[in-house]
This record gives C-alpha cells, sequence and structure tokens, in this order.
C-alpha cells in the first residue's frame, strides 16, 4: 500500500492509525481538543450542484454514486446536506414544539434520520447545516426550551438579526440568559440522534463567538464525534478562536461564481478561475493556523464534470494541488453521477490525496506575479513543492531553489501528478507551465 493511499485510507476511518506516519514537527497551538478531524474532512457538498432544491431522492443518489465510483476507497466519505432542507413560512423557518427548525418534509418525507441511515449504510458519513441564532417564529409562539423552564422570549435578543441565507428572520441569542445553552444543547442532542457526523453553522462572523462556543460545548455534550465546520468568510483577527472551537473554517467567500443559467445562478459553469485563484492570496494568509484538528477550509472542489463545471484540465489539476498544498478539506461539489473520466482520474490520485492527508499546510515561498511555488516538509524529512503557473494567458518558466525550499544540494525528485520518478536535480528546479497549469513534486535530499 502506497503511503499516499494509506492516509487517504486513515482519513476514512479504514486502516488502524498505526500505519498512518507522524505529522510534520510545526504545528499551532491551542486546536480544538473534540478528537475529530486529525485530518482534513473528505467527501461531497450539496451547495455547488444541487444548490436550493435538495431532496431526499437527490442525496441518495450523491450518496450512491460515491460508493460506487470507488472515491469512498479512496478517503472520500461524507455526504454532506447543506442548506434549505428547512420549511419556511411568510416569517422565517417553521419550527418544531421546542423552537428548532422544522424539516421540510416535501423534500423529505422520511425525515433527516432516515436519510443519514441510508448514508450511513452505505459506509459513508452524514454531514448537516445550520447557521446560529434563534427563528422568529419560536419567539413569537415563545416555543419552551427542551427539558427546562425556559422559552424562547427569555433568550432572544430581538433588537437584531442573524446572517441567514434562506428564511432570514434568525435572532441573535442573548448567552448571558438562563436557557441560551439549554436550546443549542436540546438541537445538538437532535442531530446527534438523526445521526450526523458533520456539522457547519453559516453565516459565522465575530459578533458570533458566543454561538460557536455553545455550539461546540453542545456537541461535545452529545458524546457523538463531530466534524464542526465554520462557514463563510471568517474574519482571520479570530482565528485562533476557531481554531480552539471548531474543526475547520471557510476562509473566503463562495468559490461558486453564481454564473450559471438556472435561478440564482444555478446550474454549470458552478465556478471559474477567478474564484480558485482568489484562494492562493488567502491560503498564504491563514497558512499558520491551519493542522491536526483544525483546517483552513477553500471551499468546495469543483472536480468531477470535466470542463463544463468552468475549469480546464489544466486549471483543475491546479485547484486540486492548492486544496492538497493547504491540507484543505477535499468537499467536491459536483454532480457525482455524472462522473468525467479525467476528473476522476484525478480524485483517486492517491499521491495528491496523500499531499492533503499529511496534516501540513504548505507556506508560499515564491511569490511572482503569475509564478508562485509553495512547499511542505513531511515527516519523513520529504519536501513537497508545487510551481504554479497562475495567469490566464501565456507560457512561464517557474524556478525554485532548494534553498527556498529548506535544503541544499541536490534532491531525487519524483511527479506526483505522474507517478513519474525523475531522478537527481542539483541546487534548482524549473518547470515551463501553460496558463492555469501546475507542477507538484515530492523531492528527497541527497547526501
Amino acid at each position: 500500500m502506497t503511503r499516499g493511499r494509506t492516509l487517504a485510507l486513515a482519513a476514512a476511518g479504514l486502516v488502524i492509525a498505526t500505519t498512518v506516519p507522524l505529522l510534520g514537527a510545526s504545528r499551532p497551538a491551542a486546536a480544538s481538543d473534540n478528537g475529530s478531524a486529525l485530518r482534513p474532512a473528505m467527501g461531497w457538498s450539496s451547495w455547488s450542484f444541487v444548490r436550493r432544491q435538495p431532496t431526499d431522492a437527490k442525496i441518495k443518489a450523491q450518496a450512491d454514486a460515491l460508493a460506487a465510483s470507488g472515491l469512498a476507497g479512496h478517503g472520500l466519505v461524507y455526504i454532506n446536506l447543506d442548506d434549505f432542507w428547512q420549511k419556511c413560512d411568510a416569517n422565517g423557518f417553521v419550527v418544531d414544539s421546542y423552537g428548532r427548525w422544522a424539516v421540510d418534509t416535501d423534500k423529505f418525507p422520511s425525515g433527516i434520520k432516515a436519510l443519514a441511515d441510508y448514508v450511513h449504510a452505505k459506509g459513508l458519513k452524514f454531514g448537516f447545516y445550520v447557521t446560529p441564532g434563534i427563528a422568529k417564529n419560536a419567539v413569537t409562539a415563545d416555543t419552551p426550551i427542551e427539558g427546562t423552564s425556559y422559552h424562547a422570549k427569555d433568550i432572544a435578543d430581538t433588537s437584531k438579526t442573524e446572517k441567514n441565507y434562506n428564511c432570514k428572520n434568525m435572532y441573535y441569542i442573548d448567552y448571558g440568559k438562563p436557557g441560551a445553552q439549554e436550546f443549542v444543547d436540546s438541537w445538538a442532542r437532535q442531530f446527534a440522534s438523526w445521526g450526523v457526523d458533520y456539522l457547519k453553522i453559516d453565516g459565522v462572523g465575530s459578533a458570533d463567538v458566543s454561538d460557536v462556543q455553545a455550539w461546540d460545548k453542545a456537541l461535545r455534550a452529545t458524546r457523538r464525534p463531530v466534524d464542526f465546520a465554520l462557514s463563510n468568510n471568517l474574519p482571520i483577527d479570530h482565528a485562533a478562536t476557531w481554531r480552539q472551537l471548531a474543526n475547520s473554517w471557510r476562509t473566503q467567500g463562495d468559490v461558486e461564481c453564481y454564473c450559471g443559467p438556472g435561478p440564482n445562478g444555478s446550474g454549470y459553469p458552478l465556478t471559474d478561475w477567478s474564484h480558485v485563484s482568489a484562494r492562493f492570496n488567502s491560503a498564504a494568509s491563514w497558512q499558520q493556523y491551519a493542522g491536526p484538528g483544525g483546517w483552513n477550509d477553500l471551499d468546495s472542489l469543483e472536480i468531477g464534470n470535466g470542463d463544463q463545471a468552468g475549469l480546464t484540465a489544466d486549471q483543475r489539476r491546479s485547484h486540486f494541488t492548492l486544496w492538497a498544498m493547504a491540507a484543505s478539506p477535499l468537499l467536491l461539489g459536483t454532480d457525482l453521477t455524472r462522473l468525467d473520466t479525467v476528473d476522476k482520474a484525478m480524485l483517486t490520485n492517491d499521491r495528491l490525496i496523500g499531499v492533503d492527508q499529511d496534516g501540513v499546510a504548505a507556506k508560499r515561498i515564491v511569490n511572482s506575479g503569475a509564478q508562485q511555488v509553495w512547499s511542505k516538509k513531511e515527516s519523513s524529512g520529504d519536501h513537497v513543492v508545487a510551481l504554479f503557473n497562475t495567469g490566464t494567458s501565456g507560457n512561464a518558466t517557474v524556478r525554485v531553489n532548494w534553498s527556498q525550499v529548506g535544503f541544499t544540494g541536490s534532491g531525487d525528485v519524483t511527479d506526483l501528478w505522474s507517478g513519474s520518478h525523475k531522478g537527481t536535480v542539483a541546487n534548482t528546479y524549473s518547470a515551463t507551465l501553460r496558463p492555469g497549469e501546475t507542477r507538484l513534486i515530492r523531492v528527497r535530499p541527497l547526501g
């Protein structure tokens, strides 16, 4: 079994931990100790392709495709249901008897637990979605908080509304009030009982630290392992807080271009190069905060449906390479029922997956216009180096000295995309790259 394959399967929980090499020595302090996300999550999320119309049938079809495609065997095991699973009326979210969002039974007639059970039966994990606050309808009806004598009006701050992208009408929660933590606890217990393995809390900003603290505490109290993800475009000045409380955090806005022909810009293309290439700067800025237990999330990986996703094959390889070098979660946003053969070969490249799953976020060591070089050192002593031409026209010869990487003399080089062994290279490595192309190598210092 190759090293990359071992790492990928370890991330999926499919091999014993002793087969996974130790992580690099450099790691940030104060990571979440909830026991989740020792490696970045890998799988699929509904937002990019399914968008605002998720249904039971659509999510099951993607789970079927993930399992049948063989991608799960490479570590891609999450099926994450994003926004629009909830039911709304003119005043916002319809709520249950305890003030929590009600499931839209037209979309999910058997409920969320049945869907999670279906996903689990495929050997996969199930992810879910929520935003901070308490629904206006809960406050209007003054619903009781489960297991307490408190009610929605006791904990709501109706002077301000939380960010919400769907039904809106979410009030802030005043966590200084009795019953506030208990409300979030009841929601977390419900999600745990449904079989949630990954929870994305969206619309998080600087004013929501208390919500993130409450959800972290509530999820721990369920005793169910949950990968806790924050979204989106979180402020970097709170990076140490996000790392302490959660397992990943979105470092920018959406990677989707919203330039498709459907409602709200849905449909193909899903993204464009400008939305992907914008991640190079944010990945460099956030690099120091990534490590076991907490990862910089660059957003969905739009690989799987070929050129129609909005990127050329070269750009898609660069897309994957940057995400892997950054040790970002790898959550596909494409339609898994129509996998492109070129893209499937990319997604089953265990050498690339191993770079993502090594638990080390790369540093940018060359930044000269469209020419960029990123590097990281793994626990074996090998260095992984990525060279990029991020431009949209004109070839570029990108160079890096081994001294910039972190050693001197010669190195033994292997191309990780092709798997070909390039042999000994002294002092300097260079590659002439097409617009949007990348070269990813593993180099072992000699001598």
